[in-house]
C-alpha cells in the first residue's frame, strides 16, 4: 500500500521486509500501544531508549509525537524526550524506531521528567523540538498552520 507519493512528509517513514507484505491493519494503520515499547535507535546505531506514549494533535487528526524514555533504572531517572514523528522511521524487520540524529545530538537534546511535562501545544517549544531533530512539523502544510490566519496547534482554533 502505498500513500499519494507527492504529499509532503509529515509522519514516520517505513522501511523493512514487513511494510508491503504485514497481514492485518500494520504497518501503515496500527493501535498506539502496538508502538509503544519499541526500542529505538540512533542514525549511528546506538540504542537510545523505548517508546513510551505517543502524543496525538487532536484538532488535526495527526501524530505530533513519540514520547521516549531514556536512561535511568526501572522508571526512576528517566530522561523523557518528545521526538517528532516525522523525525522517526518505523523498520518493521527490527520492530524498532530509527531516529534520523546521532546518539551524541540526542544526549543533548531537550527533555524532561515524568512528572514536569512542557506545554506540547506551545508553538515555540514545538518549533524549538522539530528544529532540535530537523523534522518537518505535523502542523506544516496545514490550513490551520501558523499564518493561515488560524492559530497553531492547541492555541485556541480559528479566529473569527
Amino acid at each position: 500500500m502505498a500513500m499519494n507519493p507527492d504529499s509532503p512528509q509529515t509522519g514516520a517513514r517505513i522501511v523493512g521486509k514487513g511494510s508491503e507484505t504485514a497481514a492485518g491493519p500494520g504497518p501503515y494503520i496500527m493501535a498506539s500501544s502496538t508502538l509503544e515499547g519499541d526500542r529505538v535507535y540512533s542514525s549511528d546505531n546506538e540504542e537510545l531508549g523505548k517508546i513510551k506514549h505517543i502524543m496525538l494533535d487532536v484538532e488535526r487528526g495527526r501524530i505530533a509525537y513519540a514520547v521516549m524514555s531514556s536512561g535511568g533504572f526501572l522508571g526512576i531517572g528517566d530522561k523523557l524526550l518528545a521526538l517528532p514523528w516525522a523525525a522517526l522511521t518505523l523498520d518493521t524487520t527490527q520492530k524498532c524506531f530509527l531516529l534520523n540524529v546521532s546518539g551524541e545530538r540526542v544526549k543533548t537534546a531537550p527533555g524532561f521528567d515524568k512528572d514536569h511535562w512542557p506545554s506540547m501545544a506551545d508553538i515555540g517549544w514545538a518549533t524549538t523540538v522539530h528544529e532540535y531533530y530537523g523534522a518537518r512539523a505535523h502542523w506544516q502544510d496545514d490550513p490551520l498552520a501558523p499564518g493561515s490566519g488560524i492559530e497553531p496547534p492547541g492555541m485556541g482554533g480559528p479566529k473569527l
